[in-house]
């Protein structure tokens, strides 16, 4: 087990957006056909579009809820707005991808400006359809736990970050 949570303990996923939890479900999230793996960098004008997020396991009558945070909100020194949320689907049938849930927060493109940027995708298994529905008040100093716990949902199923920095400017030469 810690070999599979230790991508998650090393990056900071696991304290800073949830606690330690049980993989059961794997969830695969795909920006325009590049898979992502935990850690993994992107470039923000690859991610400006929602991703594609499959999961595979449960089956038709189980439902999911999936949240996208960035936990490094204005920037990782000095996280003070964190968490800031990016993207909240419900009632996604299990074996199916988001786009057959329902879009509670609609998905605000990664726009880092100061440092590297985890940005963090998290599901869980709601109880029953419909169970997850309470909108969040704002995107900034949203917690991803007490969203969880608003809604009655358990602990993560699955969880995948990737990292991304706002591009350098080219520089002049003069």
């Amino acid at each position: 087990m810690e070999r599979v949570l230790r991508p998650y303990i090393l990056g900071g996923v696991i304290g800073d957006v949830v606690n330690v939890f049980s993989p059961t479900i794997e969830m695969h999230v795909t920006y325009s056909n590049r898979l992502v793996f935990n850690a993994q960098e992107f470039s923000p004008s690859l991610v400006i579009n929602r991703p594609r997020v499959q999961i595979q396991g449960g089956d038709f009558r189980t439902f999911y809820t999936l949240v996208m945070t960035d936990p490094d909100v204005p920037n990782p020194s000095d996280p003070y707005l964190r968490e800031h949320l990016h993207w909240i689907v419900t009632d996604i049938p299990g074996t199916t991808d988001a786009t057959f849930g329902r879009e509670l927060v609609r998905y605000e493109s990664p726009t880092p400006y100061i440092g590297i940027h985890r940005f963090v995708f998290v599901l869980f298994q709601q109880r029953h359809r419909g169970s997850a529905s309470n909108i969040p008040d704002s995107r900034d100093r949203f917690n991803t736990r007490n969203f969880a716990d608003n809604n009655d949902l358990d602990s993560p199923v699955a969880v995948n970050f990737f990292n991304a920095q706002r591009p350098t400017a080219p520089r002049r030469r003069y």
